[in-house]
């Protein structure tokens, strides 16, 4: 029975602008607009991506909904005044991130004492994109004591995002080399 639910969520999640998910996503992007950049929530808008992930509904797990813009990006450079734009490299800016490894790093910083598991993507428009990113605590007893989630909880795993040690920061390290 789980794994068709899994199935039937996996499968409205391929075609957010189709009939049946169409009204729901236009209503969500308009509530997300006016929220703020980060919003912790009470459990996944994606259930079957959050759980591929390794998410549980249980104590010191920690969902933040973040947005970050879209479109080109410049480089910040200062004191080139007098140049032309085009020739300094401002302009056609390419980060060797991508966005969701960018917003991963953003609330790690906004939320430093836990440890980003993973994210992903839950809308977009124009302006912004929206990410999920399952954050874990792991001072808490319960992801001390589950078999599963315990390697997180140990000091050389501090701080993985800064380091490229999530599936976006993995994908890009290995589309960068």
């Amino acid at each position: 029975m789980s794994s068709s639910l899994y199935k039937s969520i996996r499968k409205l999640w391929k075609k957010p602008q189709g009939k049946e998910m169409k009204p729901l996503t236009k209503s969500r992007l308009i509530e997300w607009r006016r929220q703020p950049r980060f919003q912790k929530l009470e459990r996944p808008t994606r259930l079957d991506r959050a759980r591929g992930l390794g998410y549980k509904a249980k104590k010191g797990f920690v969902i933040v909904r973040a947005r970050i813009k879209r479109g080109g990006r410049k480089r910040p450079l200062y004191g080139r005044r007098g140049r032309k734009p085009s020739k300094s490299g401002i302009t056609d800016f390419t980060p060797g991130k991508s966005r969701q490894w960018i917003i991963e790093e953003r609330v790690q910083v906004k939320y430093p004492n836990l440890e980003v598991l993973g994210s992903y993507e839950v809308g977009r428009d124009g302006r912004y994109k929206w990410f999920e990113v399952i954050l874990v605590d792991p001072k808490r007893p319960e992801i001390k004591n589950d078999k599963n989630l315990k390697w997180i909880t140990s000091g050389k795993n501090k701080r993985r995002v800064h380091r490229g040690l999530t599936g976006s920061g993995k994908k890009a390290k290995r589309s960068n080399a």
